[in-house]
């Protein structure tokens, strides 16, 4: 599925990211862990095609370096930011049919998808005419998950979705998590924490991120951090 060979990744001269070299199986649910500033949203963002690459990225067998950073959605990779990153004058159903319309996906698979995203988060169906910048932070995280899955039918990477979220919301937001997980047993998902008991349980593998080097983890219940 994903699969990193030696590589090393830069944000402008800074070298964030060393030698990675790693592979990620089709529908693996993938906790990576690290501290703040350990490199988790930079591997992120280097999947998306944001930073400076040395080594081989594979996506599905192929480069996926030489797929142009706007192609690479249409792959079928969704990505939610940490930070949203949601139009507040967009409604809360325009926010999330925006990759679509980037991807010029056309009106009835549009449609199809959208109808899954309301299926695992009904609750934002309720709120589809609502302006964007009027949701509550946790309800923006529900709204950056449903945008992430209008494309991301083969990968689904979230950027510490838990953090900010008050409890019950993290209960729901892990949920809907879990009914996607029912509803497409194909999806592979990588999830960021810096938390690790917050993905106890539900995450099949655990890789983690310190320095920018990866290695292979568990998450133990007694650690609140990593």
């Amino acid at each position: 599925m994903l699969e990193f060979r030696n590589v090393s990744a830069s944000i402008g001269i800074i070298e964030i990211l060393r030698d990675l070299d790693f592979r990620i199986e089709p529908a693996e649910t993938l906790a990576l862990i690290g501290r703040n500033g350990a490199g988790k949203t930079t591997l992120l963002r280097t999947v998306m095609g944001f930073t400076k690459v040395q080594g081989e990225l594979f996506f599905d067998g192929k480069p996926l370096t030489a797929v142009s950073p706007p192609r690479r959605p249409g792959l079928g990779i969704g990505y939610s930011p940490e930070d949203r990153r949601l139009f507040s004058a967009f409604t809360v159903e325009e926010n999330i049919l925006l990759p679509a319309d980037a991807a010029r996906l056309g009106k009835e698979k549009t449609r199809r998808r959208l109808d899954k995203v309301y299926d695992i988060l009904p609750e934002l169906k309720e709120m589809a005419g609502r302006p964007a910048g009027n949701v509550s932070g946790g309800q923006g995280k529900m709204v950056a998950l449903a945008r992430a899955l209008m494309l991301g039918t083969k990968l689904v990477m979230l950027d510490e979705p838990f953090q900010g979220l008050a409890p019950a919301l993290a209960l729901r937001y892990a949920d809907a998590l879990r009914a996607l997980r029912d509803s497409d047993r194909s999806i592979t998902l990588i999830i960021t924490e810096s938390n690790p008991a917050l993905l106890r349980g539900f995450a099949s593998r655990t890789l983690v991120i310190e320095r920018g080097e990866v290695s292979e983890g568990s998450i133990d219940p007694e650690r609140k951090s990593t």
